[in-house]
């Protein structure tokens, strides 16, 4: 293993990680960071939680050009409001060590604020498609100085449908640029951008048994329509944190006020909250004062939260792609985690489908959640793949590991979600 100062980072930067409690670099970035700083173009495929932005994160940091007046020097593409939030506290302590400044720029927030700010210089720009897209019609923003671009979640921004509007801004930026792509699968929307935007690109990818990925169960359980929020309430309270999803907005709403009558503390994202909002509820959910964030799909790849100590399907996942986006919010950084998916009867069939998808046993289960802390070690749990497309074979049971062996890499909850113990018939799911 090599550690930061072997793949070529400054001191400055490595004591700045350091700081953070970051000290060893995980298997993404051991493989990538050299290659960044050398110049390469870099094209892969990494499963959520695995570092990833860190690895980009610090050459970034280091090879960015100083902006001048409208005129960034580096770019970096995401989906969400969330996720370019979350990479601009991760980046903006590096950048600045490297003498470096970092903007957002994503709707829900007013343009003059991002006028003043591309009037004043910014060296990085961390954007959403649509937001950049404004600011280069109104010609507040020129990208022809943009010589390196980091394109994060690109399969997520396909699904969204982005992708055009991200070529047309690739489009502008400087020919020779250095293009890093991320994404957690590499499918034929994915590919386009591979073959129009990138020279001669450094392959890889990094399969969930490499990455901190903890241990995850995963449970289809039957519940009655009516039964649901009940049994949300007792996970929540068995595990101290998680996630719900829903497929709905107003759902969202719903559940979230269905939670606290129960007195369950909770708190809703989704695409009808404004900024604030949604900013004012992940730093609830991060700081501990509501243990469960209830959100629809546009936060399956834009949260960055550790220790969350379980993913609750309320509503099952339209796709086996979404089910693995949602289910990657728990298991980060080494730690354990605990995924549940509530089938109601009408369900039954779309959740057969989606476990044929994930190759996973077509069962469904009635499990007791007092039960999960009393059985800890029999063998009936699905074990998902990381990727729907990974084959079955690789993922055998595991025996559990110890968690944090290095230093928290995803800002957010430290040591304060109790893991459940695998319920009765469990197997693991590997690192």
């Amino acid at each position: 293993m090599h550690t930061f100062t072997e793949l070529g980072v400054p001191r400055n930067l490595v004591e700045s990680l350091a700081r953070r409690g970051v000290t060893s670099p995980f298997p993404i970035q051991e493989s990538t960071i050299a290659k960044a700083l050398a110049g390469r173009d870099l094209c892969g495929r990494a499963p959520t939680g695995s570092g990833k932005t860190l690895a980009f994160a610090i050459p970034l940091a280091i090879r960015a050009g100083k902006g001048e007046l409208r005129r960034p020097r580096a770019l970096v593409l995401v989906p969400t409001r969330e996720l370019a939030g979350q990479i601009t506290d991760v980046l903006r302590p590096l950048a600045e060590t490297a003498g470096r400044t970092v903007a957002a720029f994503y709707g829900g927030t007013t343009l003059n604020r991002d006028r003043r700010r591309l009037r004043s210089g910014v060296d990085i720009a961390v954007a959403c498609p649509g937001r950049l897209a404004d600011l280069v019609r109104q010609r507040e923003i020129d990208l022809r100085a943009v010589d390196f671009v980091v394109v994060d979640e690109a399969d997520r921004m396909a699904d969204m449908g982005f992708l055009p509007e991200v070529q047309r801004l690739l489009d502008q930026t400087a020919p020779d640029r250095q293009t890093l792509l991320f994404s957690a699968t590499l499918d034929r929307d994915v590919d386009v951008l591979t073959r129009k935007y990138q020279r001669d690109p450094v392959r890889y990818e990094i399969e969930e048994r490499a990455t901190e990925q903890g241990d995850v169960q995963h449970f289809f359980w039957r519940a009655e329509r009516s039964a649901r929020v009940g049994i949300t309430s007792d996970v929540v309270r068995a595990v101290a944190s998680a996630i719900v999803f829903t497929r709905t907005k107003h759902a969202a709403d719903r559940v979230t006020g269905q939670l606290r009558r129960g007195g369950v503390s909770a708190v809703a994202i989704h695409g009808n909250r404004s900024q604030s909002q949604r900013e004012r509820a992940l730093a609830d959910f991060s700081n501990g004062r509501a243990v469960t964030l209830v959100a629809t799909d546009v936060a399956a790849r834009g949260l960055h939260i550790d220790n969350v100590g379980a993913v609750i399907h309320f509503d099952p996942p339209a796709s086996g792609k979404d089910y693995v986006h949602r289910s990657g919010r728990t298991g980060r950084a080494g730690a354990d985690g605990l995924v549940v998916t509530l089938v109601t009867p009408d369900k039954q069939g779309e959740v057969r489908s989606l476990q044929r998808e994930l190759r996973v046993p077509q069962r469904l289960e009635s499990v007791e959640v007092e039960r999960l802390a009393a059985n800890a070690s029999s063998g009936s749990a699905a074990a998902v793949p990381a990727v729907a497309e990974a084959p079955a074979s690789e993922h055998r049971p595991r025996p559990p590991k110890s968690r944090g062996r290095r230093g928290q890499q995803h800002g957010g909850r430290r040591g304060r979600a109790s893991r459940a113990p695998a319920p009765a018939g469990s197997s693991r799911h590997g690192r």
